[in-house]
């Protein structure tokens, strides 16, 4: 099996002390070699790639466990929005299915009834390795 074809990997991004955060994620192939994902764009992943693009992933089962005889695999990872992230959900919604929207649904919910503001949209995230 494919990296690729992995339901969840397990994403480790840096704070700027160095330490490790660790959050399983939905992940796609996309072309040349990298693999995406979507994330608020308020979100801790968001905010530590913004100042640092050095990641791992490693696959792993929904909850972050990771799967046995996987080793972590180190790569940079950037940001995207606008055409690049329209591309990276439609591949997103053609592996996932309606589970994407629910997701999305499910965010904005609990969001909400923590009386929060809704993140301020939605970017993209591109893993090299």
């Amino acid at each position: 099996m494919s990296l690729g074809d992995e339901k969840y990997v397990v994403l480790t991004t840096y704070r700027r002390d160095g330490r490790a955060v660790a959050t399983p994620v939905w992940w796609v192939e996309l072309d040349g070699g990298e693999y995406g994902f979507s994330t608020g764009a308020a979100s801790g992943k968001a905010k530590r790639l913004a100042h640092t693009s050095r990641v791992t992933v490693q696959p792993s089962d929904r909850r972050g466990a990771v799967k046995e005889g996987t080793e972590p695999l180190e790569g940079t990872a950037r940001l995207v929005t606008g055409p690049e992230l329209d591309a990276l959900n439609q591949r997103l919604v053609a592996k996932y299915g309606f589970q994407v929207k629910l997701a999305k649904l499910a965010a904005w919910v609990g969001t909400a009834l923590k009386g929060k503001r809704v993140a301020s949209g939605e970017c993209g995230v591109v893993v090299k390795l």
